[in-house]
């Protein structure tokens, strides 16, 4: 789906997620024996991947303990606010953020500093660490190595002036399941 084509706001889609919004996960419903199973639609990454990581418990993808386990949520959420919407979003799309064109210049600008606060940010947390929650790769990192897509497609040098970050999109990049989505999703990281 490429939503800089407006895929993501097409009637078909919106059949599917009204908010139009991406990503979007079909899931069946585990009916018990003799009922139908029906198909329900789960929206919002975070939502997505606790998902995924409660129904595949062996793949290790969330800590188990709390406090760990809320960390995770902890970087999850501010992922997906302050630095999504109040972040990247503002500088990839600064017109959705105003009607007027003449603003949008402020807007991008105003982004990219808090862009830029987040990725020294991430960069800071990630320093001495493996993975982003320590020793265990986790949707955490699944979510940071959009985040790097995202630092490239704004033009920063990732590699260069976040060479934490890079260490371990790396090390997610290795990994045969990562592989096979970034060729199934067709996804330039570098």
């Amino acid at each position: 789906m490429v939503i800089a084509e407006g895929q993501n706001q097409t009637p078909a889609y919106l059949a599917i997620n009204p908010r139009g919004r991406v990503p979007t996960l079909a899931i069946s419903d585990h009916a018990a024996p003799g009922d139908e199973a029906k198909e329900q639609i789960l929206t919002e990454l975070s939502a997505i991947l606790i998902y995924l990581a409660k129904t595949y418990p062996a793949a290790n993808l969330l800590p188990q303990d709390n406090l760990p386990f809320v960390r995770a949520m902890e970087w999850m959420s501010w992922l997906g606010s302050t630095m999504h919407t109040g972040g990247v979003r503002t500088v990839l799309r600064p017109d959705r953020f105003v009607s007027d064109p003449a603003a949008a210049d402020a807007v991008k600008a105003r982004g990219m500093k808090s862009v830029l606060a987040g990725y020294a940010d991430i960069e800071s947390r990630l320093a001495g660490r493996p993975w982003a929650l320590g020793e265990h790769y986790s949707v955490v990192d699944m979510c940071l190595l959009v985040f790097y897509c995202w630092g490239k497609r704004i033009g920063l040098t990732m590699r260069q002036a976040y060479p934490n970050h890079a260490r371990i999109m790396d090390a997610a990049r290795a990994r045969p399941a990562v592989q096979g989505a970034i060729a199934h999703e067709g996804i330039t990281i570098e």
